[in-house]
């Protein structure tokens, strides 16, 4: 079982950054593949970034040119999110998710485990 809480949301004007963190429970941390996925009101889930169980591979959407990038600390058993040059349709509620059978998967029914999501909201 791993519970996974994220944090580092708010409002922030376009051309900003913001730093997503994402903190899993248990002791097992490392043997998960973690991604983010974001939700518009309005919108389906959709795949951000993803990165592998040791943070060696990672991978995020094509749409966000470069401007956003995962990473994870094993140690503190926390995902991160960067995010910079932010643009009012980066808003959305922001979901990590974690998957311990692969990584990379762009599809929401892979995952194991979710958090409840961050609020990010980007003003013009």
């Amino acid at each position: 079982q791993v519970q996974l809480v994220e944090s580092g949301g708010g409002l922030v004007q376009a051309g900003g950054s913001l730093r997503l963190s994402c903190a899993a429970s248990g002791r097992t941390f490392s043997s998960y593949a973690m991604s983010w996925f974001r939700q518009a009101p309005g919108k389906e889930r959709e795949f951000v970034a993803a990165i592998d169980w040791s943070g060696g591979n990672v991978a995020s959407a094509s749409s966000l040119e470069g401007r956003f990038t995962i990473s994870r600390d094993n140690a503190k058993n926390t995902v991160y999110l960067q995010m910079n040059s932010l643009k009012p349709e980066d808003t959305a509620v922001y979901y990590c998710a974690a998957d311990q059978s692969a990584w990379g998967s762009r599809t929401i029914y892979d995952y194991d485990y979710w958090g409840q999501g961050t609020q990010v909201t980007v003003s013009s």
